[in-house]
């Protein structure tokens, strides 16, 4: 550029390469030179130190930062329907509350929302839901899920779910996993993020709200591209985790409420089958359709066999039935109540969906609730119990001395 003849003018190579790279249509720049203002006195320097505001400057320029990027402030209480994700995260962020009812026995999880998920569809946006487990011995027999939100990257659920049979054991020991996925119709769903929560996080009946950023999920690689020294770290952590998990660890097929009572008029034991919940998928169509069996062992005679009506089409069934053994209090110290849950099958074999021994031989809440209804006859004891791929190792038998 040249002003009179003869003289060149010197530009800044930022004045030169500037560009107003604000959100929305470009606007025009008046002075251009205001963005890179010149240091020291005089003419060409403008008479301004390079931190002094310019006179004049358009507003959008003397805007925070914040409001250049478009992102919201805690004093709008607006939300964007825009991609927001989370300065330390990528994969986004997730807002849930967890209640655990001490009562009820049950934990209450809602999932509010999520904020600046990942984009995983073409179009740059998800199809996001939100599915729980509890840890260990994550299965379908305790999966929920939220509903599916359509085309967004902040989606908002706020959903109920709720799990049953929830012990003080179980908060003691369990780790909820939360986990954010993508729905795909036309190929296999697609993993966004999650994030754990140990229940002993949680105090009875006080809800806690939780706004945590999503993390990946790193699964071991498999064994045949694991180098020698890798597959012995794999199966040491295999084995330290099933060490902590404590000896016997067997799959969980969902949980039952049984009642106990020993009835001192009657002479006898009173099984109250009260209801299941949260349990494994036997059939096709994602459902079961489930019956529960009782025996009282030792059973010589083989008349300790007691059966539950079929309730059809269903994981959480309620059957209110209640069974009767007559026997003196004295002889039920040495026996163990046999209890399965199977799923009924028109023309072929029943399937067997998981089972509990309560006894003396029996381990944890299985075994406590069988001492105190010994202990305390004419009273009902209800709790819950936790289904098991097959029956404990000890069930009919009594432990050694």
């Amino acid at each position: 550029m040249r002003g009179r003849r003869g003289d060149r003018m010197s530009i800044n190579i930022q004045e030169h390469m500037a560009i107003n790279v604000c959100p929305g249509p470009i606007r025009p720049i008046r002075q251009i030179s205001d963005y890179f203002p010149r240091r020291g006195p005089g003419p060409e320097g403008g008479g301004r130190g390079f931190g002094e505001v310019p006179a004049g400057l358009a507003p959008l320029a003397l805007a925070p930062p914040a409001a250049l990027l478009g992102a919201t402030t805690p004093e709008d209480g607006a939300e964007m329907d825009s991609y927001d994700s989370d300065d330390t995260t990528a994969l986004g962020t997730l807002e849930f509350d967890l209640l655990y009812d001490q009562a009820s026995c049950t934990l209450h999880c809602s999932i509010l929302r999520a904020k600046g998920l990942k984009p995983m569809d073409f179009n740059g946006l998800a199809d996001p839901y939100v599915k729980l487990h509890l840890l260990p011995g994550a299965c379908k027999a305790n999966k929920l899920k939220t509903k599916t939100q359509r085309n967004t990257l902040n989606p908002v659920w706020n959903e109920d779910l709720m799990y049953s049979g929830i012990t003080d054991d179980d908060i003691t020991h369990k780790v909820l996993r939360i986990s954010v996925c993508d729905e795909d119709k036309l190929s296999h769903n697609e993993f966004i993020g999650e994030t754990r929560i140990p229940l002993r996080r949680l105090k009875p009946s006080q809800k806690k709200h939780f706004n945590i950023c999503l993390e990946r999920q790193v699964p071991l690689a498999s064994p045949s591209s694991m180098s020698a020294a890798l597959r012995g770290i794999s199966c040491y952590l295999k084995e330290l985790e099933q060490a902590e998990q404590g000896p016997g660890l067997l799959e969980e097929r969902g949980r039952i409420l049984l009642s106990l009572s020993y009835s001192s008029p009657r002479r006898g034991l009173l099984v109250g089958i009260v209801r299941c919940a949260h349990l494994a998928a036997m059939d096709v169509n994602g459902y079961s359709d489930p019956y529960v069996k009782t025996y009282l062992r030792p059973d010589a005679d083989k008349k300790s066999k007691h059966k539950t009506g079929v309730k059809k089409k269903t994981l959480n069934p309620e059957f209110n039935e209640e069974f009767f053994y007559e026997m003196e209090l004295s002889a039920l110290a040495t026996k163990t109540l046999e209890v399965t849950v199977w799923d009924y099958d028109i023309g072929k074999s029943n399937d067997f969906i998981g089972g509990v021994s309560l006894g003396p031989g029996a381990r944890g809440e299985a075994r406590r609730h069988w001492s105190d209804c010994l202990q305390q006859p004419d009273t009902a004891l209800e709790r819950w119990h936790t289904l098991t791929s097959e029956l404990p190792p000890a069930a009919g038998a009594l432990p050694s001395a």
